[in-house]
């Protein structure tokens, strides 16, 4: 992946954007999986509005005092577009995205199954590098803690793996991509 003064851009608003923030599984600063994934796509892809999306991906959701005209406004149309693509539907009376968090977490991922089945290519990538790097955060933290760690999830431990298997249906479907048996094979290992 090169360097570009817009990959740069990215990089620096995300470090911004989630300062504050830790990673549930392991706690982690958060910042560190927005650069696994866009290090996981930097692997397959060179296209510099991918990485940025990817750096960006969890900034509608999880970060009110941002918004979608902000990032349209600095990352341009295509890189807003991606991330809208990969986030949560947002609160449908508010259009704010973190509104969408009062809904149940069931609803909400139902909502990015349907979601994904029409997504582009290019959101279905960062999908699957997101969802890789998921698991082997949840990996590296049941090695760490064991049980415990099911605690800092919503839905637990079977409706967790649902949620995975149900995205890898949709992903094997529509995505023809090494990041896919990837995600299989990094799901397999944390089933057991």
């Amino acid at each position: 992946m090169l360097l570009t003064p817009k990959i740069e851009k990215a990089i620096v608003r995300a470090a911004e954007l989630h300062r504050h923030q830790n990673r549930k599984a392991g706690g982690a600063p958060y910042i560190v999986h927005p650069y696994a994934v866009a290090f996981l796509l930097a692997r397959y892809t060179q296209d510099e509005d991918v990485i940025c999306a990817a750096l960006l991906h969890d900034i509608l959701e999880d970060v009110p005092s941002y918004s979608a005209e902000k990032m349209q406004s600095e990352f341009g149309e295509r890189v807003y577009t991606i991330v809208k693509e990969v986030s949560e539907d947002r609160d449908p009376m508010s259009g704010w995205y973190f509104l969408a968090r009062k809904r149940s977490w069931k609803s909400r991922k139902e909502g990015y199954l349907e979601n994904l089945k029409n997504d582009s290519q290019e959101a279905l990538l960062i999908a699957c590098a997101d969802k890789i790097h998921n698991l082997r955060s949840l990996l590296q933290s049941y090695a760490e803690r064991g049980e415990v760690i099911w605690q800092s999830f919503p839905a637990g431990q079977a409706e967790t793996f649902w949620f995975y298997r149900a995205v890898l249906s949709i992903l094997r479907e529509r995505l023809d991509h090494p990041l896919v048996t990837e995600l299989a094979e990094t799901l397999a290992e944390a089933e057991e």
